[in-house]
């Protein structure tokens, strides 16, 4: 029984010794493609090229806001003065600070000379009259009003100025890369531009990351200063085309008129932008066509399975042999309308990882093809810790499962 302890022993030693070898020429691998080789997403190039009607306008765009996809653009590049659409970012900017806790809904602002001095489109405030912020953002999204928007600049930034650099950043740091703010509410037409495609990336920002702002825009009737002022929505879509959710009008004599809006339907959200129509109907009139045109060529398929497990992946010198990967995000893909049934799935899981693997780290991935082209890939996170085996534990290991293997 000695001689066969001992030789047992031996050989589970060589096997070790063999076995190291490999892990060790293999010390940095993870049985993941290296990022050089991974699927580069296409560049977000318009799906259709050429709409099967005329836009009349300077520029338009028709965007995709689940997932930032361009169903159609004409001149989307091209810089132009933009009126009032320049609230949205002066709106984003405001709730961003809500959510921060910067700020808050119930805060009272005090109208400053600066902010009752402005014109156009205004609530008429008074110098040191008094309003909460929700107050303010009404006037703003139904009523575009122009003094309203200062107001609520000094009160997150301290003054105009300085909130007009913030909006100037956020631009950049959404990629915003033709557009430049001058003031808060689109009053300046000379130097203060953007453009379709930034317009659509703003808007998005602002009703994904925060769509409490739609219960504003949404609003088509309401008042202000205790029910002495009406506040009728400039967006005259607002109950009017079917799931329209706001979101901004601007007019001026070099902006032309002007309209984002913001439509869902059946979990498909949409973003158009019109510069420079020739008149109020057909900013109106122009964006219907493209909304319409969206909604009955497209939908979206949603896979909602954020932390759902997709399977096991093998673990190399873990204390554990393998670890569940989940779906690391809910996520969603444009689809022309009849594809749905077409697309298929396919999980893909590296052969092994190598200990320590942590919570969170990626593993795999989840491919939906169509017609045999990868459309979309959902990224699989490792979602247990696995430490990294000593070498005397890897002894142990592999010699229990050599004296299991003698009982047999």
């Amino acid at each position: 029984m000695k001689g066969k302890a001992v030789i047992w022993v031996l050989l589970c030693v060589f096997l070790i010794v063999s076995v190291n070898g490999s892990v060790i020429a293999i010390e940095d691998e993870t049985g993941v493609k290296d990022k050089d080789e991974q699927t580069v997403e296409k560049e977000n190039v318009p799906i259709v090229e050429n709409i099967p009607f005329e836009i009349k306008a300077k520029s338009a765009l028709l965007m995709c806001a689940n997932t930032g996809e361009i169903i159609f653009e004409m001149n989307s590049d091209e810089r132009r003065p933009i009126a009032s659409i320049t609230k949205i970012m002066t709106m984003l900017l405001v709730m961003e600070a809500i959510a921060q806790n910067k700020i808050s809904l119930d805060d009272v602002v005090v109208a400053s000379e600066h902010a009752a001095g402005m014109g156009g489109s205004q609530v008429y405030l008074a110098v040191g009259e008094e309003f909460t912020v929700h107050d303010l953002l009404k006037a703003v999204a139904i009523h575009s009003a122009n003094d309203a928007s200062v107001a609520l600049a000094e009160h997150v930034a301290g003054s105009e100025g300085v909130f007009v650099t913030m909006m100037n950043e956020k631009a950049r740091e959404l990629g915003m890369t033709n557009t430049n703010f001058l003031d808060c509410s689109g009053l300046t037409d000379e130097g203060h531009y953007s453009t379709a495609r930034d317009i659509a990336i703003m808007a998005r920002e602002l009703i994904t990351k925060y769509p409490l702002i739609i219960e504003y825009t949404t609003i088509k009737h309401d008042t202000f200063r205790n029910g002495t002022f009406d506040l009728d929505n400039t967006n005259h879509l607002i109950g009017k085309y079917r799931g329209m959710t706001g979101l901004k009008t601007g007019v001026t004599n070099a902006a032309g008129y002007c309209l984002t809006a913001t439509a869902s339907r059946d979990g498909l959200d949409l973003i158009s932008v019109i510069l420079g129509a020739e008149s109020m109907s057909l900013r109106f009139s122009e964006t219907t066509k493209m909304l319409d045109y969206g909604f009955s060529n497209y939908e979206i398929m949603k896979i909602e399975r954020k932390g759902e497990t997709a399977g096991k992946v093998m673990v190399r010198k873990g204390l554990g042999l393998s670890v569940p990967v989940a779906y690391e995000d809910n996520k969603s893909v444009l689809l022309k309308r009849g594809q749905r049934d077409k697309v298929q799935q396919e999980v893909r899981l590296p052969e092994y990882v190598n200990a320590p693997v942590s919570t969170g780290d990626r593993a795999g991935e989840v491919v939906l093809t169509l017609e045999n082209k990868e459309i979309l890939s959902i990224p699989l996170i490792v979602t247990e810790d696995v430490q990294k085996a000593s070498w005397f534990k890897l002894f142990l290991r592999l010699t229990v499962h050599w004296f299991s293997l003698a009982r047999r």
